[in-house]
């Protein structure tokens, strides 16, 4: 304000000194008198304009840091606490914080459950107590959520005089065409073997089997492909007794380590049933040697694991395989209780077209009986009907049996844990507490990956702030076109498949397998969708809209009309849909530039011949290999290394210009570059190019 008023009152006296004095008494009577004139003058009023070098200087400002309340204690508020809230937040008396409340201006009421809705008002309140505030949300009251949702827990062990004796539940496991659901059939006496696709187990079964000495015994079929692994976990897992299959002729195999391995994990006892004795090629004592090496110390071999013998398919000692399993849970004493609330163990779930969602399920305490209320997982059931493995109605499903369960509003998943409750509403209770866990378990996983980008994100733009205030800009100023926030399509092909299957458990091993991919940068796998039951109208839908391949593993496809841009392939063997899948990927792939010699010859001479007044080198060869064909490329070697690369400017025998010269026959090259400087002993390759398809790296098996 100085600078400008004395720059006004040097300019109106400059302005009146160059009038005349007559108009200058005329023009301010009042203002203007000789006696009183004065002139204001000072540098200030002088502004120099700034050279081109300091206009192109940037002007840089230094910021002070601001100063921290350091040694304050930070208190968490919200708004909307009351005033004993607040006390228990600054770990305060409550008097001393009503006493610093009368000094606030304009200050709430100082009663205990004052609400204070004004967030200035508690920073005030804060600062008088020489505190520093931090606002958070208001907390929550996780007691009396808890009581509005829990969870649903077993039960304690039961009282010893409850305990009755229950079946073993004996797994069946070992490799592939061994025989373990042909020893089942030659048990139950049936022919479930001969029905399989492939001959080979590709989900599990429980069956409830009869011995000879009128004892009953819950079998567990497992499926003995490399593929199903997760399948023999749970048989492992749910188990009392493995009874280890192993073939005479082929001795121990992958599978064969993989169930040893299971059975320590689990700490599950084994039977060991050498199966084809009856084979010609048959050696049961190198089997043993080759158990004891895998671990598995056989009787009379230094060790106490019992062996059986046996032939499946001849019947051959299955008598004394079933008094062993009945040796073994006798000493294990395996009893239950056959009342309160059930318990037990989903073992594999199904869509059925007709009856609706199944699952199969081995009971480990209570009584199964229709009309309870069940939960598993994310799913709930009202058993609606009991079916034995046969198909037959049952009444009621005691500890040690297997049985189907009908009336599942959502399929549960192999291997859940089932439990009953009282009613509808406890289970919607408890599956909405399972989503709630499930959702801030997912969201305490993907923490770590917010808190990496955030760092990321934090650490460029410090780096591009600092950038800008060294050279004067304080304002971000957007350089180009704003970025995309979509990532664009590249040009990689890809294969979209839609997987449908008969049972849980095959879709499971189907989708491990397709996990194993990883060929993604030549051309990427793609899993629409997948689930369990027949191929419905909307997957159809969905595979035109994605242009996607549906597998129906074991199950049938839709009676509707199927559009033509759509692939169905009924598959019912786990290595044929990856040999399919495989074949797919192939085709996706680019065709692959690959070279092939045609023939060879070898460099006898160099003749200078002189064409249109230039001099020339012709070659004097002889094929060696092959054939020379004149519109083929060449290539030109001295001791491997390259020396020219093209095309034939001519080729001639004898004195004619011919198109192909023949094993064993001399002719006369001359190159397209005249400046090579060819030598007798060189090599000439004469090659093509051709394309080869190409085959993808993936092999899941």
């Amino acid at each position: 304000m100085a600078c400008r008023a004395l720059k006004f009152t040097y300019s109106f006296y400059r302005n009146i000194y160059k009038l005349s004095i007559n108009n200058r008494v005329s023009s301010c009577p009042k203002l203007f008198n000789l006696q009183d004139v004065s002139f204001h003058t000072s540098s200030i009023l002088d502004k120099r304009r700034k050279t081109k070098e300091e206009k192109k200087e940037h002007k840089v400002v230094e910021y002070a840091p601001k100063k921290k309340n350091e040694g304050l204690e930070t208190v968490d508020v919200w708004r909307n606490m009351t005033i004993r809230e607040l006390s228990q937040s600054m770990d305060r008396d409550l008097e001393d914080l009503q006493e610093a409340i009368l000094y606030i201006k304009d200050g709430p009421d100082i009663h205990p459950k004052t609400r204070l809705e004004d967030m200035n008002i508690i920073k005030d309140i804060v600062k008088k107590c020489g505190m520093k505030m931090k606002i958070v949300s208001p907390p929550k009251d996780d007691k009396e959520d808890h009581e509005k949702i829990r969870d649903v827990m077993k039960r304690p062990p039961a009282k010893p005089e409850l305990l009755k004796q229950r079946p073993p539940v004996v797994t069946v496991m070992g490799h592939v065409d061994h025989g373990k659901t042909t020893l089942l059939d030659s048990l139950r006496h049936t022919a479930v073997a001969q029905s399989e696709a492939g001959g080979i187990t590709q989900h599990i079964g429980a069956f409830t089997v009869e011995l000879e000495n009128g004892e009953k015994v819950t079998f567990l079929d497992t499926p003995g492909h490399a593929a199903f692994s997760a399948m023999r976990v749970r048989g492992a897992n749910i188990t009392d007794i493995i009874v280890l299959v192993v073939a005479a002729d082929d001795g121990v195999m992958e599978q064969t380590k993989e169930v040893v391995n299971l059975s320590k994990t689990y700490n599950v006892p084994v039977i060991v049933a050498i199966n084809k004795i009856d084979k010609p090629d048959a050696n049961p004592e190198k089997t043993k040697r080759e158990l004891g090496h895998a671990g598995i110390n056989l009787e009379g071999h230094g060790g106490d694991t019992q062996f059986v013998l046996i032939s499946a398919k001849e019947g051959t000692n299955l008598q004394e395989l079933a008094e062993a399993v009945s040796t073994q849970a006798t000493l294990m004493g395996l009893k239950s209780d056959y009342t309160g609330p059930i318990e037990g163990v989903v073992v594999e779930s199904s869509n059925d077209s007709k009856r609706g969602k199944l699952s199969t399920a081995i009971i480990t305490r209570g009584t199964l009986r229709r009309g309870a209320v069940l939960v598993a997982g994310h799913a709930w059931a009202k058993v609606r009907a009991l079916f034995d493995h046969a198909g037959h109605p049952l009444e009621k499903a005691e500890p040690g049996t297997p049985v189907e369960i009908l009336g599942w509003r959502e399929l549960p998943f192999a291997g859940d844990e089932i439990l009953e409750v009282e009613s509808e509403k406890r289970a919607h209770s408890v599956l909405h507490y399972r989503h709630l866990q499930a959702q801030h378990e997912k969201a305490e996983a993907d923490l770590e990956v917010i808190r990496a980008k955030q760092m990321e994100h934090d650490e460029k733009y410090k780096a591009e702030r600092d950038a800008r205030r060294k050279i004067g800009r304080f304002k971000v100023r957007r350089i180009g076109p704003r970025q995309k926030e979509y990532v664009e399509d590249d040009s990689v092909p890809r294969v979209n498949v839609i997987i449908k299957s008969d049972v849980h458990g095959s879709c499971e091993a189907i989708l491990d397998v397709l996990d194993t991919y990883h060929d993604n940068d030549r051309v990427r796998l793609d899993v629409v969708h997948y689930g369990i039951g027949d191929v419905t109208e909307s997957d159809l839908e969905l595979a035109k809209l994605f242009n996607a391949i549906i597998y129906a593993f074991s199950v049938n496809s839709t009676s509707k009309a199927i559009p033509k841009n759509v692939k169905i392939h009924q598959i019912d063997i786990i290595y044929r849909l990856v040999e399919h899948l495989k074949e797919e990927i192939n085709a996706k792939l680019p065709m692959l530039d690959v070279e092939e010699v045609v023939g060879e010859a070898n460099v006898l001479q160099i003749f200078k011949v002189t064409e249109n007044r230039k001099e020339v080198s012709v070659l004097g060869c002889r094929c060696t290999k092959g054939m020379l064909k004149k519109n083929l490329k060449y290539r030109l070697l001295r001791f491997g290394e390259l020396l020219y690369d093209g095309h034939l400017d001519s080729m001639r025998h004898l004195k004619s210009e011919v198109d192909t010269i023949k094993n064993s026959i001399e002719c006369g090259l001359r190159l397209n570059d005249f400046q090579i400087d060819a030598q007798a002993g060189d090599t000439v390759v004469c090659y093509k190019m051709i394309q080869k398809p190409q085959e993808t790296e993936w092999e899941p098996f």
